[in-house]
């Protein structure tokens, strides 16, 4: 999914309007409808706000680790060091958790 696409699946899903999101980050409703609908390419610095005000932080990865990141994501990060197909440990928040009577224990 495109960064453009995750951004109008966040807005959507705050429901916040184009306009809203535009006052928020410094830009004009034409400009976030046509970032969204493709009609422009936009600048690395208008999307980076765009996330910001919609909660998202964007972040570099190399090409090859990122579907290892996505299913880590996926996962809640419960795949850490597994190959595909194994069954995945309990994550960390979980273990701390049964030890400390809390979520998850």
């Amino acid at each position: 999914m495109s960064i453009v696409a995750q951004l109008v699946q966040a807005r959507k899903h705050s429901g916040m309007t184009q306009a809203a999101l535009a006052a928020a980050a410094g830009l004009s409703r034409m400009t976030v409808q046509r970032i969204e609908s493709g009609d422009i390419d936009p600048r690395l610095s208008s999307l980076l706000e765009m996330a910001r005000v919609l909660g998202l932080e964007a972040l570099a990865v190399p090409a090859t680790l990122r579907p290892e990141l996505e299913a880590f994501v996926r996962a809640g990060g419960r795949l850490l060091g597994q190959p595909a197909g194994a069954g995945a440990p309990p994550s960390v928040v979980d273990t701390i958790g049964r030890q400390h009577g809390g979520p998850g224990g």
